[in-house]
């Protein structure tokens, strides 16, 4: 019975013990609270997975403001950091094509000769223009000038537009006098410049987010007592954001959309088309619309980052070294000084 009501005892202990530590780590915390504005620019891609087309390339940037909590022993130099957001982001990013080609159904010309009327479409581009709305949930730890963040950051596409763009050179194939090339009376033209504008539908992403860097100016902690705290931080950073979701809406759309049909008088192919030639009949359909694009379009930006934070009225603490810390210290008694970062 004396050993069950030891144990008792003790275990109440402990839980006061803990209890106290806790109370003291409260007492100890520093909490500050911060008001940012961010601005920042990178390389913009686009990676297509289990594509034959390549990556795009681009750039973007963006504009925010963010509010950053810092929390950590009021005598230490390392805070825990929580930062949360709202953005805008805009960018403009490009997949280059390879040469394709593709022949309308067999014709007959004047003469009456058969023929395979072909499109060749080389230097083929699809520029992307894009801007988001973005939230950023990141935590992470600074340590004296430097300082690390991860987190996630959610993107809404609000606007987005297309723009394709190639050369198209027509030709007839004839099987008796091989290909008849660049002859405008009959259609046939070389390197004729195609363009079409296009809306493009983007889905909500998700990126996972890594922001690495340091703070400017004067950091230290030991400058003497009585030294008013900088309400204001500067900070400089490299980051890269992946993307962990799909943004694109899967078309089955053909690269290019041609018409079907030969007609060397220029007024019938007006009265079909809506067109004065064959060529401009083309249809370009932006890659990201097109039949088996990518199974997933995957967003990854690489940049520079440029934060400003405001500290906000009544967190704790309003100087570098306080008069009042360093007179409690152990220092009067010969011990170090306590710092307040």
């Amino acid at each position: 019975m004396k050993n069950t009501n030891y144990l008792v005892k003790k275990h109440q202990t402990y839980r006061l013990l803990l209890l106290l530590m806790l109370i003291c780590g409260t007492v100890e915390a520093k909490v500050d609270n911060y008001f940012g504005l961010y601005v920042q620019g990178g390389e913009w891609t686009l990676l297509p997975s289990q594509s034959e087309s390549s990556m795009s390339l681009g750039g973007a940037g963006g504009v925010g403001f963010l509010y950053e909590l810092q929390a950590g022993s009021r005598y230490s130099s390392t805070r825990f950091l929580f930062d949360v957001g709202l953005g805008a982001q805009g960018g403009i990013t490009s997949f280059m094509q390879n040469t394709m080609t593709q022949s309308v159904l067999p014709s007959i010309d004047l003469q009456g000769d058969s023929f395979d009327y072909i499109y060749e479409m080389t230097n083929r581009s699809d520029r992307y223009g894009n801007l988001a709305v973005q939230v950023p949930l990141l935590i992470g730890v600074q340590s004296g000038r430097f300082y690390l963040l991860a987190g996630v950051k959610i993107g809404a596409n609000v606007i987005s537009r297309a723009r394709s763009t190639a050369d198209i050179t027509t030709y007839g194939h004839y099987l008796e006098f091989g290909d008849i090339c660049n002859n405008p009376d009959v259609q046939f033209f070389d390197s004729y410049p195609v363009s079409t504008r296009s809306q493009v539908s983007m889905k909500l992403g998700m990126d996972i987010s890594l922001e690495v860097g340091g703070r400017l100016g004067l950091v230290t902690n030991a400058v003497g007592y009585d030294i008013s705290k900088h309400n204001v931080e500067y900070r400089l950073a490299g980051f890269i954001d992946y993307g962990i979701s799909d943004i694109h809406t899967a078309h089955t759309l053909a690269k290019m959309q041609t018409p079907t049909l030969y007609d060397i008088n220029p007024a019938s192919a007006d009265y079909v088309y809506r067109t004065t030639t064959m060529v401009d009949g083309v249809q370009l359909n932006d890659i990201m619309s097109t039949d088996g694009f990518a199974s997933k379009v995957s967003n990854l930006l690489v940049g520079l980052k440029f934060t400003v934070l405001f500290q906000l009225p009544g967190s704790n603490g309003g100087c570098t070294i306080c008069r009042d810390a360093y007179r409690s210290s152990s220092n009067r008694r010969g011990g170090g000084v306590k710092y307040e970062e």
